[in-house]
């Protein structure tokens, strides 16, 4: 899901074809008047093409055929780049239906009985037990108990996750497969309802609804069209008074030329290119406004851990207990943390060589004199038992109720080193040898390369960083300065974040945050741009705007870039589409008028050979410059963190400059094209 589907990818490209030719259904074209106009403009011109030929009256029928088909084209070029956006969707919805398994589920009856049952017949509120190698067969809750959860279908990562009972990562997708243990799940939609199906019917344009924004340039448009509707009307009156009448196909030829086809044919497609970006990015958004909304956010609030530090905490310090000396608790936590595949395990093993010179042993090298305890998510522990020694490290509860097993106790002492850890942020791992224990591991948070320059790009964009952690202030302000953020609000409280919030929006500010626990959800549903982590709760879920599949909250950045790229993208091609209507007027215009004010001709400046040949050339490059369009409208106009002041400017100098150039460029060489074979 997250590899992004060519735009000429064969497939797409078949299907687009037919579906341009569907679209010309009039039930669909008049959701675009000003296509629509084209297209009845095309029909009247097909109706009165053939009468005339039938009948004979039509002294060019050449020249009025041409200028039929190439209306049709124009009608078919802007059908096939809203075809075009809707066959990546539909593409991407393709593979998020073969992420759907079809399978049974463990039903838990109200008598506590198992009772084994089709996936599709689950229903809200049902309660399933799922074991290890088998698939979730919906969207829920974990109820009871741990387990690793291979996500790949849904996410693309290969990497299994822990999903438990009781904390913020107890949210799981249907269609993911249990890997170990086993889990009790609580369902949470019923079929048809859950992310996967929801995801399809956005991806497929059956969710879209138009943006306020783009509500309000469609409108500009449908004006601008009415406007020009009424010149075109007008200007045959005084075509006949000045004594140069103007044939059916000239006048409509005008009006398709003026009316703005180019951004009108467009539209649409940018903003289903727009969302379908989003999902490339393995993000769901429930609605346009968001998408948008995102693009003009001057606020981001932003959890520490996962999003500005890495979230997977790094060994940074051994701490010895009386008695036990620095190389022998270094070694004893290498030893316990060779069978911890869990990125804090490794990060111990790699601390014990570097700090203190220990060699990196592995696994093969020991298993004929050792047993390796490997880390589990129920135990919470991992270790070794090794010459009859049994070396175990782990969370602070599970090694002191390991060495109450062993018949021994915890020292006063190491409590106080495990409480002066975490008031410093940082996450403490307690080492024992059998029943007597040797010392603490220093688990920190490391700042992300590159977040500064990140936060740096997003000042430069006018838009303010705030992080929201637990921590202390002390520790919250470390953090901070480290990695760049202009502010911080340490002991967060969902009281707090709410408030934040609130001031930033009554300062007339839109604000953006991550979150994925119950707490975060009034603050996600308060925010312009809530993202909430599919690992998390389903209120959390709920509240935001947007949920992310990766879970991975630093996405919010990308989600403000995307944002900010469907705005460009609009605003630009708005800008060409203005511009290069300049043009037409300069082709047209004297082609119209010249025979009867001779003085029109100094308009004629790009030296456009016959009034025929420059009417049907503006016709073609209308048509033409919509097909070359389409990858911009697609892709997207390429971004660039930089102010909106300095964003206008290139705008202008690209778009506006580049839309009044092009035209002549492109008229002109059609009308040398077109003369040269004798087709004007």
């Amino acid at each position: 899901m997250k590899r992004a589907i060519s735009i000429w990818d064969k497939t797409i490209i078949r299907q687009a074809l037919a579906g341009s030719v569907k679209k010309l259904d009039p039930r669909t074209m008049i959701k675009n008047p000003v296509m629509f106009i084209v297209e009845l403009g095309a029909a009247f011109l097909t109706v009165r093409w053939l009468t005339a030929v039938a009948t004979g009256a039509e002294t060019e029928p050449l020249f009025g055929l041409q200028i039929t088909v190439w209306l049709w084209f124009t009608v078919l070029f802007a059908n096939f780049a809203e075809a075009m956006a809707e066959g990546r969707g539909k593409a991407q919805a393709d593979t998020l239906r073969r992420s759907k398994t079809e399978t049974t589920a463990n039903l838990i009856e109200a008598n506590g009985e198992t009772r084994e049952i089709a996936a599709t017949d689950l229903r809200k509120g049902d309660v399933v037990r799922v074991n290890a190698g088998e698939f979730i067969p919906g969207d829920g809750e974990v109820i009871e108990g741990v387990a690793s959860v291979d996500e790949s279908a849904i996410t693309g990562e290969s990497a299994p996750v822990i999903r438990e009972s009781g904390g913020d990562r107890s949210a799981v997708t249907g269609g993911t497969r249990v890997l170990s243990d086993w889990i009790v799940v609580r369902i949470s939609s019923d079929p048809g309802e859950t992310f996967i199906d929801r995801m399809i019917a956005l991806v497929e344009g059956a969710a879209r609804q138009k943006t306020p924004n783009e509500i309000a340039l469609h409108i500009l448009l449908v004006g601008l069209t009415i406007i020009f509707l009424f010149a075109v009307v007008t200007l045959q009156p005084f075509a006949i008074y000045s004594g140069a009448p103007q044939t059916i196909f000239v006048l409509i030829s005008l009006l398709v030329c003026l009316i703005p086809t180019t951004i009108g044919g467009l539209l649409s497609a940018i903003g289903i290119a727009g969302m379908d970006r989003l999902i490339q990015h393995n993000v769901l958004a429930m609605s346009g406004r968001a998408v948008e909304a995102a693009g003009d956010v001057n606020t981001l609030l932003l959890d520490k851990t996962g999003t500005i530090t890495l979230g997977n905490r790094q060994a940074s310090e051994f701490i010895p207990l009386p008695g036990v000396s620095d190389a022998e608790l270094a070694d004893a936590a290498q030893l316990s943390s060779l069978a911890d595949e869990t990125p804090e395990g490794r990060s111990i093993v790699v601390f014990a060589k570097e700090k203190y010179g220990l060699r990196g042993r592995e696994l093969h090298e020991m298993a004929d004199m050792a047993s390796f305890i490997s880390f589990s998510a129920q135990t919470r522990m991992s270790g070794v038992d090794l010459n009859g020694r049994k070396i175990r490290k782990g969370s602070v509860d599970a090694i002191e109720r390991y060495i109450a097993e062993q018949g021994g106790h915890t020292p006063d002492g190491l409590r106080d080193v495990v409480e002066k850890i975490g008031r410093s942020g940082g996450t403490p791992l307690v080492v024992a040898d059998g029943k007597t224990a040797l010392g603490v591991i220093y688990l920190k948070d490391v700042v992300k390369g590159g977040m500064r320059e990140r936060f740096q790009q997003l000042r430069r964009m006018g838009i303010k960083t705030v992080m929201i952690t637990g921590d202390n202030p002390l520790t919250a302000a470390s953090i901070a300065n480290e990695a760049g953020v202009d502010d911080f609000l340490a002991e967060a409280t969902p009281e707090e974040k709410m408030a934040l919030i609130k001031r930033e929006q009554a300062e007339g500010k839109l604000v953006a945050m991550t979150g994925d626990g119950t707490n975060d959800a009034p603050a996600l549903a308060q925010a312009d741009v809530g993202v909430a982590m599919n690992t998390g709760t389903q209120a959390a879920k709920e509240a935001g705007n947007m949920v992310d599949l990766d879970s991975d909250p630093t996405k919010l950045i990308e989600v403000v870039e995307i944002g900010k790229q469907l705005l460009m993208t609009r605003g630009a091609l708005t800008t060409f589409s203005i511009a290069n209507d300049v043009a037409k007027y300069f082709a047209i215009i004297p082609a119209m008028f010249a025979a009867s004010f001779p003085v029109l001709n100094t308009l004629n400046i790009m030296a456009l050979s016959t009034p025929r040949s420059a009417i049907l050339s503006a016709v073609i490059f209308n048509a033409l410059v919509i097909i070359g369009l389409i990858p911009l409208a697609l892709k997207g106009v390429s971004y660039r963190p930089m102010s909106a002041s300095s964003l206008l400017k290139r705008n202008l100098l690209i778009y506006g400059f580049g839309g009044l150039i092009t035209p002549f460029v492109g008229i002109k060489l059609i009308d040398i094209v077109i003369s040269a074979i004798g087709l004007a």
